[in-house]
């Protein structure tokens, strides 16, 4: 008898959220991407400003939550003329739409530490649904200042004229300048700062 109130009292004890708050560390992180050009190499680049946060429990990893934020003006292909051009109307037009935004709508399991996050992707003002391949997430370790740090590779591609980044030129053999299938690659490492 007494045995059951003791379990009938800690069912009664308002349930702890084991998910935890993690920052995207920018210094180690890398917001990469890849195009095809003229249709016979890529051309890569990566945006170096990155900010987010990541609500995110080891034990139930489909619980993910993300919000990030990119900024546009942070574009770098190691060429600056292609970087003002990427900057300019004809590609992001980052003075009217500085920002880059991705918040997580939903998340799947689909194998051993991998994951799909569905989410809503906010590009060149239009905002359509992605889905982003994660693997690697997994147990976090204690960094040598006492942080907790978990990391992660993030894959995924869009379709630049879904949101409205259209500029291009045709070869005079058929095939375009710049590809509209733009391949993702991301290095994410999250933080979780000693005592939180």
């Amino acid at each position: 008898m007494t045995r059951s109130i003791l379990l009938l009292g800690a069912l009664s004890l308002p349930a702890t959220a084991a998910a935890s708050t993690w920052q995207i560390d920018p210094k180690h992180t890398t917001v990469g991407f890849k195009v095809k050009h003229m249709m016979v190499s890529y051309v890569e680049g990566r945006f170096h400003e990155v900010e987010g946060t990541v609500e995110y429990d080891p034990a139930n990893p489909t619980a993910l939550s993300a919000t990030v934020t990119v900024q546009m003006d942070s574009v770098d292909t190691h060429e600056p003329k292609r970087d003002a051009h990427l900057k300019s109307p004809d590609f992001f037009d980052v003075e009217k739409y500085p920002t880059m935004t991705f918040k997580s709508t939903a998340v799947k399991q689909v194998g051993d530490g991998e994951l799909d996050v569905t989410g809503d992707l906010t590009l060149h003002g239009v905002t359509r649904p992605i889905v982003l391949h994660v693997e690697g997430l997994g147990q976090p370790i204690i960094d040598p200042w006492g942080n907790e740090r978990v990391g992660a590779e993030v894959t995924g591609s869009l379709n630049r004229q879904d949101f409205g980044v259209s500029w291009s030129d045709t070869l005079d053999g058929g095939g375009l300048v710049v590809d509209d299938i733009v391949k993702l690659d991301i290095n994410v490492e999250l933080v979780r700062p000693a005592g939180k």
